[in-house]
């Protein structure tokens, strides 16, 4: 059996066999009696799509915020635990705000997406977001918030303040 040279395209230690897809290779999916065909560009284009809309409602979320008195110190903070989507503050209160859109209810819709594990990670990302920002003060009063939403209207957000506790 003779190989040709697609073998040499892959990293060395990757099994070979011919049923690898190759670059530009098409994913056929059934749905039913229809089939569709999705391409890797596709894909890529409902992932930028996603993270438009997450863009927006996390806009909508730190408008509906500031409009409420809240005074926003961060948006999309990062760090080794997670990303915290809103940091903002209310009187002498930190608020770590973690914003969820969902378009249907599926799978527990916006609010069953913030999972125990979901929560253990914000946890951590805000006392690490404390240590780095706020070494010389004390530590200040701190809720969880969490907005959800399951359209792109601000009417429609429900804040539930203080959802979880650290």
């Amino acid at each position: 059996m003779e190989r040709g040279l697609e073998s040499a395209r892959l990293p060395i230690g990757v099994a070979t066999t011919y049923s690898v897809p190759r670059a530009g290779s098409k994913f056929v999916v059934n749905l039913g009696r229809r089939k569709f065909v999705k391409t890797a560009m596709n894909r890529a284009a409902e992932r930028a799509k996603r993270a438009e809309l997450g863009v927006r409602a996390e806009e909508l979320c730190a408008e509906l915020l500031r409009k409420s008195g809240l005074r926003v110190l961060a948006r999309n903070w990062r760090c080794r635990h997670g990303e915290i989507d809103l940091v903002a503050e209310e009187g002498g209160t930190l608020v770590f705000a973690e914003v969820r859109y969902r378009r249907d209810e599926r799978y527990g819709g916006a609010a069953g997406s913030v999972t125990p594990a979901k929560q253990a990670r914000l946890i951590a990302a805000a006392r690490l977001y404390l240590l780095r920002g706020r070494a010389s003060r004390p530590e200040p009063v701190c809720r969880f918030d969490v907005l959800l939403l399951d359209s792109l209207e601000t009417e429609r957000i429900r804040w539930i303040r203080n959802a979880f506790t650290a």
